[in-house]
């Protein structure tokens, strides 16, 4: 397959929800990173170093069992090909199974293909978005100035 037809292919699989099939399209050793500044993150357990199909199978179960089943949402806006290189750019959302919360973030996906199977996954989207969703610290209650309308006159920083 050329690229395109293999990022065609893949978001395809991906839309089945079956990570063993969707995998199949990844070679053995895979350059995976998601643009998070540490290799993983304590609330957001699909963020972690991958390096294998099996890593792909893994991270597309752990999404799935993190996620509320039917409320997850994907738009692609474009497909992007260059030789061997593919970027996808779109829209997700899911609920955090955890904490009930929503997260909403545009994203950047870049594709490496090389003999019809992807060498490279790269996801640039708002981690921090992702993050506060899974976060179990329950989300601030508003003060009495937030819950009335009232507003401080002291200005930032007093």
């Amino acid at each position: 397959m050329d690229t395109r037809n293999t990022v065609e292919e893949l978001l395809r699989r991906i839309g089945t929800g079956d990570p063993d099939h969707t995998a199949a399209l990844y070679a053995e050793r895979v350059d995976w990173k998601v643009n998070w500044p540490e290799p993983t993150h304590p609330a957001v357990p699909w963020i972690r170093p991958r390096s294998s199909r099996a890593d792909v199978v893994d991270h597309h179960r752990t999404l799935a069992a993190n996620c509320v089943p039917g409320q997850g949402s994907v738009t692609i806006e474009r497909i992007l090909v260059d030789g061997r290189h593919a970027v996808v750019t779109g829209e997700t959302a899911q609920t955090v199974r955890a904490t009930g919360r929503r997260f909403n973030t545009r994203f950047a996906l870049h594709l490496t293909v090389e003999d019809g199977l992807i060498v490279r996954h790269h996801v640039y989207e708002d981690s921090l978005v992702v993050a506060l969703a899974c976060d179990p610290t329950p989300e601030p209650t508003p003060g009495p100035a937030a819950a009335t309308g009232a507003e401080s006159t002291a200005g930032p920083g007093r």
